[in-house]
């Protein structure tokens, strides 16, 4: 018996998909700020960087207050974010953990491999960085000449680059494979190289070249480099010496 004829259903055009909208990033061109610049380079997804003159105060808007409460780079706004609505996050180790929870990459999801990330993260947030940038300020803003702090940080940044020299020792990367720590580290121990030795510590010399020659890394440390001039008597008033508003 013949078949009867069928009629092929007719197809609907297909909507073309909507680009994503951009990742907005606050940030200026210092090391908490590369380390969300680097991440979204890493990942390769749409984002616009808008700097935030923090010489001139502008962390102080009421408009960026809403987004970091803290007045404090970086802080993004992922207008996709959770439920398909729009958040945002500030803290440089939040935003980290939250843009590798989001796209699963550099964030792994065993949890044994993810305590390890989280340890050198939390490392780098509660020591690596304060006493870098203490260091910092004493050997290079400090109006006064102050021998006391200046060699009380330098010392312990000289300490916690022996720590991280010793986890080297046996690994490539601080969590064994590239990661969100790797980032978050990477930009302060660019700053503390200016005033420490490396050659005492190898390997965390060679994991630092290891490390600045990912594209996106380079990428991601020039984002508002330009911006970036010295600071004047004016400015200093503005980023140092801040009390409650």
């Amino acid at each position: 018996m013949a078949k009867k004829p069928t009629k092929k259903p007719v197809k609907k055009a297909k909507r073309a998909a909507k680009a994503p909208k951009p990742i907005a990033l606050y940030t200026w061109a210092t090391p908490n700020g590369h380390k969300i610049s680097i991440m979204l380079e890493e990942l390769g997804v749409p984002y616009e960087a808008h700097p935030v003159d923090i010489n001139k105060g502008e962390q102080f808007a009421p408009a960026f207050l809403k987004i970091s409460p803290n007045n404090r780079i970086p802080a993004i706004v992922d207008p996709q974010g959770p439920g398909g609505r729009p958040i945002s996050v500030f803290e440089s180790g939040a935003i980290l953990q939250y843009l590798g929870r989001k796209y699963g990459r550099f964030y792994p999801k065993d949890e044994r491999a993810r305590v390890q990330v989280d340890e050198w993260l939390f490392w780098q947030v509660g020591g690596l960085g304060p006493m870098a940038g203490q260091a910092n300020h004493f050997r290079n803003y400090a109006v006064e000449d102050l021998p006391y702090p200046k060699k009380r940080y330098t010392d312990e940044v000289h300490r916690l680059l022996g720590v991280m020299n010793r986890r080297l020792a046996t690994r490539k990367f601080l969590a064994g494979t590239y990661s969100i720590a790797d980032m978050a580290c990477w930009s302060w121990v660019l700053s503390a190289s200016k005033y420490t030795d490396l050659t005492e510590f190898s390997h965390v010399a060679a994991w630092k070249d290891r490390v600045g020659v990912r594209k996106a890394v380079q990428r991601g440390r020039a984002v508002a480099a330009e911006l970036r001039k010295p600071i004047t008597d004016a400015d200093r008033k503005v980023l140092f010496g801040q009390r409650a508003r």
